[in-house]
């Protein structure tokens, strides 16, 4: 039987300041947004051109504070060719950015930025 991942969910507390970082900031699209106002909800679905995979923003109505990260959840990934004009670009946003690392043997060069809701974000260099 064939598996695919479909999507991951994030939830935020500013839909807006979050459409700006990942459409603005990050390069997604919005693919699809469902809105379901009799259950306080709505649900927009990003992703990056030719990938089929989605990122879904849940933003439910009534959320006051800031949701509880924990220290489960690690962060979500992106690949990019230009991975130091990237960091610089993000840098000057004024979004929270690391430095570049490289791991060991070549496994990866990466840095990572923050999102409006405290979210990491993996950039790594194609």
């Amino acid at each position: 039987m064939a598996k695919k991942m479909l999507h991951t969910c994030v939830r935020v507390k500013d839909l807006e300041k979050s459409m700006e970082f990942y459409t603005t900031i990050l390069g997604f699209k919005e693919a699809r947004r469902l809105d379901f106002p009799e259950f306080k909800f709505t649900l927009v679905y990003l992703a990056l051109d030719n990938d089929d995979y989605e990122l879904e923003l849940t933003y439910n109505y009534d959320q006051e504070e800031a949701y509880t990260l924990g220290n489960g959840y690690g962060h979500v990934a992106i690949g990019v060719d230009d991975l130091n004009a990237t960091q610089k670009e993000y840098k000057a946003s004024g979004y929270e950015v690391t430095d570049v690392k490289v791991l060991p043997n070549g496994a990866a060069t990466y840095f990572f930025v923050t999102d409006p809701d405290g979210y990491k974000i993996e950039v790594i260099q194609n």
